[in-house]
């Protein structure tokens, strides 16, 4: 088939995958954001500290953190389909171990099981984009799969607060934990690789392999990733931007709560206006259209005959922008306002992250993608580790999350800055048949 056919799209059946895709990322989230929803009350029926809870999100971190470190290169050998399956069915069983947790310890080891199996999802969903999509869609299939995080974070209160406040916060847990089950079965019946699905036309998988076979070669090593400046640029970028994203998924509806008076339960005269549902709601719908928007835009730019280069970077400077206004939302007594800016920051986040997990494509051959994604999501755990501990201590000692937000404004262009010096021309990385 010519390269001009290969070019252009035929069949469809990419994009079910990427929905199937989008449904893991949907249903990670809920299980790991659970918690934080219900803190409040959490916090009160366990009689937690500040530095409790803190503790508590580190254990996940480190934990997801340590499964990073190895789960990137073991999917890389044993392949998405299998290994996704493994990781799908142990954070389900783990999400629901949280209702059986009596003691700070219990959660704990409770959040090290769920980091640890979730560890998967993100290494394992970013290659299998690799997999499906040609390059110049791949930064859209991310962004879409990535709107899963936003949509997780959207169900979970409504799940999580409305089956805990008919049946307690550990039903909670359970019901998350059941769906994940729900979700291994389907990604039995649907998951293959392009070559081995019998959905695929011969004209769309074409189209998939436009860019040509990867070279051959063994999957890469930590040693020889670490040895290369594009390795680093996806590792310092989650470095720096992670924990921003980790500060919103564990603390926001805290703090809604300090800041804006908002409840966890409709309660007086105000009734649903005044709890956090809605707040998050309106958060995180912002943050779907960003993370959908900016795999749309370096895509579009892409097809618009940018080089990937200039696409890339202008939509990770867009997006770098958005998070600045992060900087005040603690000095605003308005939370309409409050609201809109938070959500602008995790639209710029979802926009930022969509285009940084595609350049790993961009930079390394499908055999790699899932090590150096792991071996960014470390540096990014490490990041949600040290703002867990630093929001924890400095709202314990202070009550205030000023510091901590502005670092979560300036973050991003930090972030670009350091992306920028590492790979100024993002030439692909130096591999040979025995890498």
């Amino acid at each position: 088939m010519s390269s001009a056919a290969a070019a252009t799209p035929a069949g469809r059946y990419r994009w079910a995958i990427c929905a199937l895709l989008f449904f893991v990322i949907t249903i990670n989230y809920i299980d790991r954001q659970v918690i934080g929803v219900l803190k409040p009350i959490i916090e009160k029926d366990m009689g937690w500290s500040e530095v409790d809870y803190g503790n508590i999100v580190t254990a996940f971190q480190a934990s997801y953190g340590l499964g990073l470190l190895v789960v990137g290169r073991w999917l890389d050998r044993i392949g998405t389909r299998k290994g996704m399956a493994i990781a799908i069915g142990l954070w389900s069983l783990a999400a629901c171990f949280h209702a059986a947790a009596r003691t700070v310890l219990g959660f704990i080891l409770a959040r090290m099981a769920l980091g640890l199996a979730e560890s998967a999802a993100y290494p394992g969903t970013v290659k299998s984009v690799a997999e499906w999509f040609p390059r110049r869609e791949r930064a859209l299939g991310v962004g879409i799969l990535n709107a899963g995080a936003n949509v997780g974070v959207l169900c979970t209160p409504i799940v999580g607060i409305m089956v805990a406040g008919l049946y307690g916060w550990r039903a909670a847990f359970i019901v998350t934990g059941l769906m994940g089950f729900v979700l291994l079965a389907a990604w039995l019946l649907f998951f293959r690789v392009p070559r081995e699905h019998p959905k695929v036309t011969a004209e769309e998988l074409a189209y998939i392999e436009q860019d040509g076979e990867d070279p051959a070669g063994k999957p890469l090593s930590w040693g020889q990733a670490l040895r290369q400046r594009q390795a680093w640029y996806f590792i310092c970028g989650k470095f720096f931007t992670d924990p921003v994203w980790y500060l919103f998924l564990f603390w926001l509806p805290d703090f809604f709560s300090r800041t804006q008076g908002l409840n966890l339960f409709p309660t007086g005269d105000s009734g649903l206006l005044a709890t956090i549902g809605p707040a998050l709601i309106g958060v995180y719908l912002l943050a779907d259209v960003g993370s959908i928007a900016g795999g749309w835009l370096s895509s579009h730019l892409i097809k618009r005959g940018w080089s990937v280069n200039a696409a890339r970077k202008t939509t990770l400077f867009v997006a770098a922008l958005c998070a600045l206004p992060l900087v005040s939302v603690t000095s605003i007594d308005n939370t309409a306002l409050v609201v809109m800016l938070i959500g602008l920051g995790t639209a710029g986040h979802q926009a930022f992250s969509s285009n940084i997990f595609a350049m790993i494509s961009d930079l390394y051959p499908r055999r790699a993608v899932a090590t150096v994604a792991g071996m960014g999501g470390l540096a990014g755990a490490i990041g949600g580790i040290l703002i867990a501990q630093a929001t924890g201590w400095t709202l314990e000692l202070t009550g205030s999350y000023l510091p901590i937000v502005i670092y979560a404004g300036l973050g991003y262009l930090i972030a670009l800055a350091v992306i920028h010096l590492l790979v100024p021309r993002m030439e692909p990385a130096p591999l040979t048949e025995d890498q």
